[in-house]
């Protein structure tokens, strides 16, 4: 049966058509529709309107909307929400004193991590997993890119990507997966890291691409962690077998990743806490998407991602969870759409359009949810009732999900 939305006090990021990100001073322009319907169709959206021109409510199922708003569902373009296990105990180290660098130096970290997921079995990684993607359906995310990066082994990320895939399988959300094993030199390759990247490349790409387990590949280019020539090594293996490249960089330093990210026409450069001039040059002639993950900054205690000085340019920004368990133990969007107001000084309409449709260009889905359009999927949040959408991010301690759909469905 089709369903009907009516009386929706406002309908969100209505857009006829978009082909390409939102950027610059339009990040500030939401389109809206008051008084409205929506139609869902077979999982999808197939029409709306002003209730003026709402049609006859026989044959649908119907959803009274009266004082309530309706969005799309978030995208969250950048996550690592399969892990095993959690670090509380690194959280504790922080506080007394320890930075990211000095955990990861002392074997915490992503390498801690490492040691978990390869003592799990695939079946419980799968289990752990499950229960943290349907903690974000339920907090309104409807399309989600996981990647691996805890495995760090032939074997442990094989198990990593066959578990998103059965998490893609078993889940009507959207999700994308990405191949993150340059997210850590392991230990034992730490006096002989060109036989890790051989492993990367001449092993674990042919494996993965006959499986068809990854839709992007990713690189930590950081200090300690990864070169620029060793990324640019990497993601150009990775496009070699059709994976796009969406890889972190500028978390702590600027090492001029962005520069060979942009040349080879990555689809997102994510975290940008730190972001030079040069860099921001180099982001002004390129296609390649910004993305900030102000959970992460927040969980750590370091800089923000400048959006104003993105969005200024004239850049197009887009926002993630970077759910994690060392640096960012939260997929919830809401957070990062109300951390974006207050610590990044985006208005409301920038942070949601930052992680509505930028979000869905950010992770190549654009063309099926991200904004209010004929034939997306019907990806949606329903809020509670609110004064104004501005609330939303506003009333950042508070639930204001009343609904959440995916593909048209109630979850």
């Amino acid at each position: 049966m089709k369903s009907i939305f009516i009386n929706i006090k406002e309908l969100i990021q209505v857009r006829n058509s978009q082909e390409a990100p939102i950027k610059g001073k339009d990040m500030s322009i939401l389109p809206t529709l008051k008084n409205a319907f929506l139609i869902v169709d077979d999982g999808r959206i197939s029409g709306f309107g002003e209730m003026s021109s709402c049609p006859d409510l026989s044959g649908f199922e119907v959803i009274d909307a009266e004082g309530k708003m309706l969005l799309p569902a978030w995208v969250d373009s950048h996550t690592h929400i399969v892990y095993s296990g959690s670090r509380e105990s690194e959280f504790v180290d922080r506080i007394k004193g320890l930075s990211y660098q000095e955990i990861a130096n002392k074997g915490g970290g992503i390498l801690n991590s490492a040691l978990k997921l390869n003592e799990t079995s695939e079946e419980e990684l799968f289990e752990q997993s499950a229960h943290r993607l349907e903690e974000v359906m339920k907090l309104g995310t409807g399309a989600i890119e996981i990647k691996s990066g805890y495995g760090l082994s032939f074997e442990g990320e094989m198990k990593m990507l066959r578990v998103i895939k059965k998490l893609k399988e078993s889940y009507p959300a959207v999700i994308k997966s990405t191949f993150l094993g340059a997210h850590a030199i392991p230990n034992k390759y730490k006096t002989d890291r060109e036989s890790y990247i051989d492993l990367l490349i001449s092993e674990l790409l042919p494996a993965i691409n006959a499986q068809k387990l990854a839709d992007f590949i990713d690189v930590f280019c950081e200090e300690g962690y990864f070169t620029v020539e060793e990324l640019i090594r990497i993601i150009k293996a990775g496009q070699e077998y059709g994976l796009k490249a969406k890889v972190h960089v500028n978390q702590f330093s600027s090492l001029g990743g962005i520069k060979a990210a942009c040349d080879h026409e990555a689809l997102s450069v994510d975290h940008l806490e730190v972001l030079t001039d040069d860099d921001l040059e180099v982001l002004k002639n390129s296609e390649t998407i910004s993305v900030g993950l102000p959970n992460c900054s927040y969980f750590l205690g370091i800089p923000y991602t400048p959006a104003r000085k993105i969005i200024d340019s004239g850049l197009a920004l887009a926002l993630a969870t970077d759910f994690n368990p060392g640096s960012s133990p939260s997929g919830n969007m809401n957070q990062v759409v109300s951390a974006a107001c207050i610590k990044m000084n985006m208005n409301p309409e920038e942070s949601i359009n930052a992680a509505t449709i930028n979000a869905a260009y950010a992770m190549d889905v654009h063309d099926q949810v991200g904004s209010i359009q004929k034939g997306l999927r019907a990806n949606l949040i329903l809020t509670t009732e609110m004064s104004t959408l501005d609330y939303l991010p506003y009333a950042f301690g508070s639930n204001m999900i009343d609904s959440v759909f995916i593909n048209g469905e109630k979850i």
